[in-house]
C-alpha cells in the first residue's frame, strides 16, 4: 500500500514547487502528492518546465501519483466543445507524461455551466453517456503514448453516479489505460452510509481491475431534516477504512491511496490514522 496526499500547501503553479515542499510531504509520512497545477495551461506548459518538477520529486525520492486533468466537460452535447474538452485532456497526458506523474485524475464534467462537479439533468442522460465514451477512447491513445493513466472519479451528482454505471462505461472504451480512480466518498448514499463496508466490498466486486488508484476522504450524515453528507479528513467519518484499505492492496500493494479532504494542520493525524489502519490489517506501507 502507498499513501499520497493533494491539496493544503501544495502549489498552483509548478513553477513554485520546490525541494523544501517535497521534503514536507516526506515529514507527513506521504510516498507522492496528487498536484492540481491550475495555472499552467496545458496547451502552453513546456517539457522543460515538466522536467524541473519531475527532477525535484526524483532528488527528494516522492513520486508524482496524479496531476490534474483539468475537468473539462467531455460528455458536451456540441461537437465543438466535446473536441476542445478532448485535446484538453490529451495535453493533461502529456503534461503528466512529461512530469513522470503516473496518471491525471479527471471527471467526465457537467452540464451545470456552474461547475464540473455539479448536479443538471442531462448529466445521467444516456445521451451523456455516449459522449463520455466517444471521448474516453479519443483520449486512449493520448494515455497509452504517455504511459499515463486517464484515471476517472466519479460522484452521484455527475454521469459517473455510481459504480455500475462507471463498470458500463469503463467496459464500454477498453483501455487498460482508461481507468477509475475511487473516491467512495462521492458514491455513498443515504442507503449505504451506515454500512460503507459493505458498500465499498460492492464497489470492488463490481469494478475490479478497473480500478488503478483511491482518493481517501471521509464522509458524515448530519441530524438536519434535509439530506447532506458532508465530506471530512480520513477517520473523522463514517466510512470503513479498514475495508477499503484491505481492498485495495490486496488489488495491488502497488496502488496509491490519496489523501483528499484534509486541512494542513489534520494531516499528522490522517496520516497516523492510515498507517495505523495498514499495520491493523498486516499490510505494509510503501515508503
Amino acid at each position: 500500500m502507498r499513501f499520497g496526499m493533494s491539496g493544503t500547501f501544495l502549489p498552483g503553479n509548478m513553477e513554485d514547487f520546490t525541494p523544501e515542499i517535497a521534503k514536507k510531504v516526506k515529514s507527513f509520512g506521504f510516498s507522492g502528492v496528487f498536484t492540481r497545477f491550475r495555472e499552467n495551461d496545458p496547451f502552453e506548459t513546456t517539457t522543460a518546465q515538466c522536467h524541473r518538477v519531475r527532477d525535484v520529486l526524483a532528488d527528494e525520492g516522492i513520486r508524482m501519483y496524479q496531476t490534474t486533468g483539468y475537468w473539462q466537460c467531455l460528455i458536451h452535447p456540441d461537437e465543438t466543445e466535446r473536441k476542445k474538452a478532448v485535446r484538453t485532456v490529451q495535453e493533461a497526458l502529456r503534461v503528466a507524461g512529461d512530469i513522470g506523474a503516473r496518471g491525471i485524475d479527471t471527471g467526465p464534467g457537467s452540464m451545470n455551466p456552474t461547475g464540473p462537479w455539479n448536479p443538471h439533468p442531462e448529466n445521467w442522460s444516456e445521451r451523456s453517456r455516449d459522449q463520455l465514451i466517444k471521448s474516453l477512447r479519443e483520449c486512449a491513445k493520448a494515455a497509452a503514448d504517455n504511459q499515463v493513466y486517464l484515471s476517472l472519479e466519479g460522484h452521484q451528482l455527475v454521469v459517473l453516479e455510481d459504480e455500475v454505471v462507471t463498470k458500463e462505461i469503463l467496459d464500454a472504451v477498453d483501455s487498460p489505460w482508461v481507468r477509475s480512480d475511487l473516491d467512495p466518498a462521492n458514491w455513498v448514499t443515504l442507503k449505504t452510509v451506515y454500512w460503507t463496508g459493505e458498500y465499498i466490498d460492492r464497489i470492488f466486486d463490481t469494478l475490479g481491475t478497473h480500478i488503478v488508484s483511491g482518493h481517501a476522504k471521509d464522509v458524515t450524515l448530519t441530524n438536519a431534516h434535509t439530506l447532506h453528507l458532508p465530506t471530512c479528513a480520513a477517520g473523522k467519518g463514517m466510512l470503513d477504512f479498514k475495508a477499503y484499505i484491505g481492498r485495495m492492496d490486496a488489488l495491488d500493494p502497488e496502488y496509491p491511496l490519496i489523501v483528499e479532504g484534509a486541512q494542513e494542520s489534520e494531516l499528522p493525524e490522517v496520516s497516523a490514522f492510515l498507517h495505523g489502519t495498514a499495520a491493523e490489517l498486516g499490510i505494509e506501507v510503501i515508503e
